[in-house]
């Protein structure tokens, strides 16, 4: 596998629209007139479905589209130790997920992402395929706590957990791993140990590391984030007119910034035009970083966008980052390698 991608890797969060009919096969499963077999195939063909859209949209760093989870927390606690669940919890609006109690010390059974990862790489368009992972803080701080002492001590046995998967991925090939961590700036009190928490998860993880973060008060989390032992962090910046690169310049983060130039909570396709202007916005102002530290990617996943809205955002964002890329010099090109060792 080439370790080497063109400037301005163009990659997603993880999620994408299920298709109508996997939809249908799911409820089909959940009434008892679909097999468990059939449903595998057709979570297969939805993962074929989601690559080819990802290729024909141009993306250099494509994943499954998380077809197979349901919820990114719930989809991990349902097959690691100490889980129960109790009944579904509103979220917003007519929107509601199962909500997992820990009930008795986490514990890591067997790999859960492993096999995914290997039928995704074997129908991907490009060896370049990443792997989105739930992070420990926010597994923690999402499910009700009914054993531990505390937050921090349950955040801590996730994040082993959450290692012991990383390491049977990188022992399977994955290249990339994306650790989903939305929660993490949530309450500034735990911020400090939060840090230390995906620090663990992560740890003797050597292929590239990816912090995906979004929606929340920036403020608390963009002090620290030098010290999160990751390569890169990827960012919801256009839901917020790109105002937290104020915070990314004013704290000098030295890492792999990933640029969100989609807004997925709407509608609107963006244009080409308005990607390749945001982006070099990002770049001009955030001067300080070379041009192969910059990835470009939606702000979060696409999953609750319609299918051809998603679909269409995609190209807008690989068409708009491809007008900047041809006027971009760089003595230096992105890499998939880890920038340290962990």
């Amino acid at each position: 596998m080439s370790s080497t991608l063109p400037l301005l890797p163009t990659t997603v969060i993880g999620s994408y629209p299920r298709p109508k009919w996997l939809r249908e096969a799911l409820r089909l499963r959940s009434t008892g007139r679909m097999k468990e077999e059939e449903l595998r195939e057709a979570f297969d063909d939805s993962v074929q479905v989601v690559l080819r859209e990802h290729g024909l949209a141009g993306v250099d760093v494509p994943t499954d589209g998380e077809m197979r989870r349901d919820e990114m927390v719930e989809f991990f606690a349902e097959r690691l130790g100490g889980f129960k669940f109790y009944g579904p919890v509103r979220v917003w609006g007519a929107n509601y997920y199962r909500k997992p109690s820990v009930v008795s010390k986490v514990s890591y059974r067997e790999p859960m992402l492993v096999d995914e990862f290997k039928y995704a790489s074997s129908v991907s368009y490009t060896p370049n395929l990443k792997v989105t992972i739930t992070g420990p803080y926010t597994m923690a701080d999402w499910s009700y706590n009914e054993y531990y002492k505390s937050k921090e001590e349950l955040a801590h046995d996730l994040a082993k957990v959450m290692n012991a998967e990383m390491k049977s991925l990188v022992e399977a090939g994955a290249k990339v791993i994306q650790v989903d961590e939305p929660a993490i700036h949530t309450h500034k009190s735990e911020v400090d140990w939060a840090v230390h928490v995906v620090n663990e998860s992560v740890k003797g993880i050597n292929v590239k590391v990816v912090l995906h973060v979004c929606y929340g008060d920036y403020s608390i989390i963009f002090p620290k984030l030098n010290e999160l032992l990751v390569d890169q962090v990827n960012l919801a910046l256009k839901n917020y007119d790109y105002e937290p690169i104020k915070l990314l310049k004013r704290y000098r983060i030295e890492k792999e910034i990933g640029v969100g130039v989609i807004d997925v909570h709407t509608n609107r396709v963006e244009t080409p035009d308005e990607v390749a202007k945001d982006l070099n916005r990002v770049l001009k102002y955030l001067d300080y970083l070379p041009p192969h530290k910059f990835w470009v990617n939606p702000d979060c996943g696409l999953k609750l966008r319609p299918r051809k809205v998603a679909f269409e955002k995609l190209k807008s964002m690989v068409n708009g980052t491809l007008a900047l890329r041809s006027r971009l010099k760089s003595t230096e090109e992105p890499t998939l390698k880890p920038l340290f060792s962990r």
